[in-house]
């Protein structure tokens, strides 16, 4: 836990050091992810109720909202594809 805060405090401390249009471009690059994240759980909740009904089970977790939120379609079809498989 204490590695983590560290590490937390040390990115603060250095994102303070950059100017404003670097400042911009980290937030706008970490605000592009978030919202990846997102849409991610987001779909994979209604692929989660679509498949249901069809007698599959897709686990939601971070691991599969990551792999979708990084991949794209491509994390879709392997999310579907392991839990069809496993």
């Amino acid at each position: 836990m204490k590695l983590i805060l560290s590490l937390v405090g040390i990115a603060l401390l250095l994102f303070l050091f950059l100017n404003k249009s670097s400042k911009g471009r980290v937030l706008e690059i970490i605000s592009i992810w978030w919202f990846r994240i997102a849409f991610a759980f987001v779909i994979l909740f209604a692929i989660n109720l679509i498949a249901s009904q069809l007698g599959f089970f897709i686990p939601i977790n971070i691991i599969s909202g990551l792999l979708i939120a990084f991949l794209g379609i491509p994390g879709i079809a392997s999310v579907i594809a392991i839990s069809m498989f496993l």
